[in-house]
């Protein structure tokens, strides 16, 4: 019997009591190497002693006092951290802390309005993303987000947002088609929809630099973003970059668009923040966000009780410290192309894996029904959720996700190994995840 309104009602989970590096271990004793940090949260694995130290410190010291009385030493350390090594052109930012990622997707969108407003653009309110994408589960988020899937039991009660399609390379991108030609195609449809719009009323675009979850670990083709910023650019249109995923050193950088040799107004950020060590989150506002409401009403428009919580902020500056002091951005880098190289060796060639893809430590294997055609299995199969049952069996963590070819169909297995992760484990990842592949797909043949 369980009082706990768990994601499934009749779920029996094994429960965990502890951690040793990058396993997790539960009540019987068994030990699984976590490949996917959760959701890509658990950067430093489960028992590092400067992190817990450093929020036992914090615990003794204060936990909460709330901001509209007090800021505190932890908060104000984190986001000058943020603010000095965010990408070229942020400038002297600011960061506002919350406790997760959709909550700073809903601060994001509501700051972005809130820029408008300060400037006298009171028309400007429409929103334009991507589909497939997914940045967050509260409405406003889940509304913003195009994966249809998680968007249909609620769309009735959703804000109406527009869509334009994500990079999708594997399914989109034309035969004969450069990767810069693609790239500049896919970007211009935010012109054209910003166009059909009318400039003067849309409010902000929302992208993730690498699609997470929702389209298995895709990055942007070469230009893609540079693009994106000139059209935003040139119609006074905010760019809010989603990194809840991909950011904080996941991709083999500390923030994503470092890659892409551009900056957002905007940023949101939070699994790889705190490392799962404690709930945080965080938004990034740009010096020119920021100046346009120091010049103006000079509050902010938004606030949640526990933002700039001091154990949180502890917590994660203390993560910042030691993916920094310990190099370990490099080694993401580094393992990222072993994994890269040992699955392609392994599951390039098998006849249901249609495409490997990601960055850094960041990567998806896409499953498909037929190699040639890239035909999806249906989605009533769940092919990846019993892969991913299949490698808990084996020892294995890793993350399902269906919808990627249309919202609906489509199967892949996300990989987000710690920042920690030896070359021994990696190879042990993919041994598994090839094998939980093979298991799985066997018992769903058709």
């Amino acid at each position: 019997m369980t009082y706990v309104l768990h994601r499934v009602l009749n779920s029996d989970l094994p429960s965990v009591i502890g951690g040793d590096g990058n396993y997790l271990i539960d009540a019987e004793g068994h030990r699984y190497l976590d490949a996917c940090g959760g959701a890509a949260v658990s950067c430093l694995g489960h028992s590092n002693v400067a992190v817990r130290e450093a929020v036992k410190e914090q615990v003794d010291k204060v936990a909460f006092a709330h901001t509209g009385f007090f800021t505190n030493k932890p908060a104000e350390e984190l986001a000058e951290f943020l603010v000095k090594r965010a990408p070229k052109g942020t400038g002297d930012g600011r960061v506002m802390f919350l406790g997760s990622g959709s909550e700073a997707m809903e601060a994001a969108l509501k700051l972005a309005r809130q820029f408008h407003l300060e400037r006298g653009e009171t028309a400007r309110t429409k929103i334009i993303a991507r589909a497939p994408s997914y940045h967050g589960n509260t409405l406003g988020a889940l509304a913003t987000g195009g994966h249809a899937g998680r968007r249909a039991p609620f769309q009735p009660i959703l804000i109406d947002v527009d869509h334009i399609d994500a990079a999708y390379d594997y399914r989109m991108r034309g035969d004969g088609e450069s990767e810069e030609d693609f790239a500049l195609r896919m970007a211009n449809q935010l012109e054209q929809r910003i166009q059909a719009l009318g400039p003067e009323t849309v409010m902000a675009f929302v992208a993730e630099p690498v699609v997470g979850a929702s389209l298995g670990t895709q990055p942007a083709p070469k230009g893609y973003f540079k693009r994106i910023r000139e059209i935003c650019d040139a119609h006074g249109v905010l760019y809010i970059a989603d990194e809840v995923m991909c950011g904080m050193g996941r991709t083999g950088s500390l923030f994503a668009l470092e890659q892409e040799g551009i900056h957002a107004d905007i940023t949101t950020m939070a699994k790889g923040l705190g490392a799962g060590y404690q709930p945080i989150a965080a938004v990034l506002a740009s010096e020119a966000v920021v100046s346009a409401i120091e010049s103006g009403s000079g509050q902010l428009w938004n606030g949640h009780t526990y933002m700039s919580h001091a154990i949180a902020a502890a917590g994660a500056l203390a993560v910042q410290k030691v993916i920094e002091s310990e190099n370990l951005i490099a080694n993401v880098r580094d393992r990222g192309v072993q994994l890269e190289d040992t699955l392609k060796v392994r599951l390039g060639q098998h006849p249901n894996v249609g495409n490997i893809r990601g960055r850094g430590l960041f990567w998806s294997v896409e499953l498909v029904r037929d190699k040639a055609t890239k035909a999806p299995f249906s989605a009533s199969g769940k092919r990846a959720p019993k892969v991913q049952k299949a490698a808990l069996g084996l020892g294995l963590m890793c993350y399902p996700s269906q919808g990627c070819a249309n919202g609906t169909d489509g199967d892949h297995v996300l990989l987000a190994p710690s920042y920690t992760s030896t070359a021994d484990e990696i190879d042990q990842i993919v041994d598994i995840v090839a094998r939980a592949i093979d298991s799985g797909l066997e018992w769903f043949a058709t």
